[in-house]
């Protein structure tokens, strides 16, 4: 089995309010959190995420949690009054600030859009959220000598967090896949010897393609670095599940040295 995911030692339901916003690509808009209960975050980086509370454009009746047992609470609550939920990972920290960021993948639709996309596209300064760690999962196993990071645009953040976090540590083969051209990232930090496979599906709606499937198809095909590595590989859960099963039945990595993590499923919606 793959290293349990690391989860916090100490934590408590952060009341937080929106800092700023940036688009800083067409498909994915960058909002800062903050306020003084950023103090109890614990700080670990890499792929570290946390649930996030918030209400629904233009709804003022919601209750955002309070502490750890949001379930119980949001099922007391009235259909109008519950809170949308979502996993982000937190991109960087600002502890100059008491604020960190997270990144949002929008997925703009010619209906409502998604409750992620709605709120990041209409957040503005001092709206109110709620935001509970869960940890990190990326731990490279002992002896390995390079790393093998794969996902689609919902692992993005955590991957270009990884990136930052072990730049003078192992070196990566990293694929990633985007909506479109213009989201790929052409300042990206990462350690030496790093190569970064950018796949951009496009936007032709006469030949869609479903979210994961480019960036399984590049590692199957890829010609990976010789030795012992680890993975960390995270998206649509049929990428993470596809990427894990290519590596361990045909080229026979342990799955002690992999961790998977379907984000999300294409077609499913989340709370």
């Amino acid at each position: 089995m793959a290293p349990a995911p690391q989860r916090p030692r100490h934590r408590r339901m952060l009341t937080l309010t929106v800092r700023a916003g940036e688009r800083v690509s067409p498909h994915f808009r960058s909002i800062t959190l903050g306020g003084d209960d950023v103090r109890h975050l614990e700080r670990y980086g890499y792929d570290q995420s946390g649930r996030l509370f918030f209400a629904d454009p233009g709804n003022d009746d919601v209750v955002l949690p309070t502490s750890e047992r949001w379930m119980l609470q949001r099922t007391l609550l009235s259909g109008r009054r519950r809170p949308r939920v979502r996993s982000y990972s937190i991109r960087r920290f600002r502890p100059e600030t008491s604020a960190f960021d997270i990144e949002i993948s929008l997925h703009e639709r010619d209906g409502p859009d998604a409750p992620g996309t709605a709120w990041a596209l209409a957040a503005e300064p001092g709206d109110q959220v709620a935001f509970l760690d869960e940890g990190y999962s990326y731990r490279p196993t002992a002896g390995a000598g390079w790393q093998l990071l794969v996902g689609d645009e919902s692992a993005l953040p955590a991957i270009l967090a990884i990136l930052e976090d072990c730049a003078d540590a192992l070196p990566a083969e990293v694929f990633l896949e985007v909506p479109a051209d213009d989201d790929i990232r052409r300042d990206v930090t990462a350690p030496p010897g790093t190569t970064i496979h950018w796949l951009p599906r496009g936007v032709d709606a006469d030949s869609p393609t479903k979210p994961g499937s480019l960036a399984l198809r590049a590692v199957r095909n890829a010609r990976l670095p010789e030795g012992s590595f680890y993975t960390w590989v995270a998206g649509e859960a049929a990428l993470a599940a596809g990427v894990r099963r290519y590596l361990v039945g045909e080229r026979g990595v342990p799955r002690s040295d992999i961790t998977f993590r379907g984000y999300w499923r294409h077609g499913r919606a989340a709370l």
